[in-house]
């Protein structure tokens, strides 16, 4: 009778794959975590206890079969899980390298609960489908039968991918038109290649590309051409996240050296692709040498954090206004910056900054020249629970000091861009706070045709969400597309 492979989390401990130590880590931007062996890999899916309500599958945004391909890959079955992780999600080695598990499936973990620590669920989906490509199991997009209609997406991010992906599997004509010279989004210029390692993401770019998918890059979005796009398709999808930084309205934030997350990793992954960027160059979105100081406590700001590192920063340090158990970042983040040397204040937040030049103009108080050399510090401490219900920051009276700098880096998180006036499209539904108004389930907006998701719509979250935003939608317009009401009306 067979051994009973599953169920081992009493006498089997959680063990992650090997990671690399800090000194080495540091002075270089691979991943940091090891692969999975294969033997290894089949014991830790074994420690899964299959239980018969899967938290870690509700919890997940994409509601992957985990317990099912667990199974499998503890039964050596590794083909038949990867074919099952792809049913429900497009990119699953992405998100086994970037999701916070520690949030979403591991953190709902049944055994975690009981006290034998999580299952490795993140580590053992990077594994499955690693091996998926390397034995040729990733098999390029094959349309079932070859359609007339088209869509056109704006955004080559996760979500616009996802879609692309749904719908050239349908036989749809795909074009995607992104702003960038390289699709991905923020997998290909926001998030390091610590994390994410670049020819992850150009490889599902070739699939989509390889499969049938048009990218149209280099292409900034106007009024001209929106109308264009809408003209060109039977279908639009709205995927350009959201990229305006936000700002910090105190004197000395226009000071040389305080520069936006999104400009620092952009130039800092542009160089791990061998581009040619003045900015690096030159020493202005450059850590190498400069004490830094990233003001944020989201994942962004962990992004930032272990980039100064590994760009030679002389010192690095987070300030962020409430306390560890409340940032917003992952925490197993927090503790990988801590072993690369990164030093986290807590309750502290950013009244202003220093320079060696005096305000040049008396009624603007950000209008400051020279290099930034510090900034100015509160120090906080928490009080009520504000709306969102965390405990909010509150200001401690004669607290302040001064924290040296030659780069600060403002990790405050992101807005989105004001498109019903870039794109002269008064009708295009947004909200008070600008993200467009689009059904939760489908994408489709008030504009006939017209569909939005992932950032755009929720503001600022997660990869996996947008993933299923895109998923979802493309599933949306195959329905749309196949009713005979619709078609009639075309």
């Amino acid at each position: 009778m067979a051994k009973q492979p599953m169920l081992k989390f009493v006498d089997v401990d959680r063990d992650m794959p090997e990671k690399r130590p800090p000194d080495l880590r540091r002075n270089d931007f691979n991943e940091i975590y090891a692969e999975y062996a294969d033997a290894k890999a089949k014991e830790q899916s074994g420690r899964c206890s299959q239980c018969g309500v899967p938290y870690c599958q509700s919890h997940c945004p994409l509601h992957n079969n985990i317990p099912d391909w667990l199974r499998l890959t503890a039964e050596g079955r590794l083909q038949e899980a990867y074919e099952l992780s792809q049913a429900t999600n497009t990119f699953p080695e992405i998100c086994g390298r970037i999701c916070p598990q520690d949030r979403l499936c591991e953190g709902n973990c049944v055994i975690e609960q009981s006290g034998h620590g999580t299952v490795t669920i993140g580590s053992i989906e990077k594994y499955i489908t690693d091996t998926a490509w390397e034995k040729g199991w990733v098999q390029p997009i094959t349309a079932r039968e070859e359609r007339t209609e088209s869509v056109g997406i704006i955004g080559a991010g996760p979500g616009g991918l996802a879609a692309a992906d749904v719908l050239r599997r349908a036989g749809v004509q795909v074009t995607i038109y992104d702003r960038y010279d390289r699709a991905g989004g923020l997998l290909t210029y926001g998030i390091p290649g610590f994390k994410l390692e670049k020819d992850v993401v150009m490889r599902r770019n070739q699939q989509l590309e390889d499969g049938g998918v048009t990218f149209e890059l280099n292409c900034d979005v106007d009024a001209d051409i929106w109308q264009t796009i809408r003209a060109d398709h039977d279908a639009v999808i709205i995927a350009t996240g959201v990229y305006k930084s936000r700002a910090l309205d105190v004197h000395g934030s226009s000071a040389e050296g305080v520069v936006r997350a999104i400009d620092f990793l952009t130039a800092s992954n542009r160089k791990s692709f061998g581009d040619e960027v003045d900015a690096f160059d030159s020493g202005k979105l450059n850590a190498e040498g400069k004490k830094v100081v990233v003001i944020g406590g989201g994942d962004t700001a962990m992004d930032c954090v272990r980039t100064s590192v590994r760009q030679g920063a002389e010192s690095v340090k987070c300030l962020y206004r409430r306390d560890r158990a409340n940032m917003p970042g992952s925490q197993r983040e927090v503790k990988n910056a801590e072993e690369e040397g990164v030093i986290f204040e807590w309750l502290t937040a950013p009244k202003g900054f220093t320079t060696d030049l005096r305000v040049t103009d008396a009624s603007d108080t950000s209008a400051v020249s020279g290099p930034v050399r510090g900034v100015m510090v509160e120090k906080m401490r928490l009080g009520q629970p504000d709306v969102s219900g965390r405990q909010a920051p509150e200001l401690i009276e004669g607290s302040d000091y001064i924290e040296e700098a030659d780069l600060v880096i403002m990790a405050l998180g992101f807005e989105p861009e004001d498109l019903p006036t870039l794109w002269d499209e008064p009708d295009l539904p947004v909200n008070r706070w600008g993200t467009i108004k689009a059904d939760y389930v489908t994408g489709a907006t008030s504009l006939d045709g017209v569909y939005a998701v992932g950032d755009i719509v929720r503001g600022a979250s997660l990869v996996v969400w947008a993933i299923k935003d895109g998923r979802d939608c493309a599933e949306a317009i195959l329905e749309r597309l196949d009713a005979p009401s619709a078609m009639a009306a075309e």
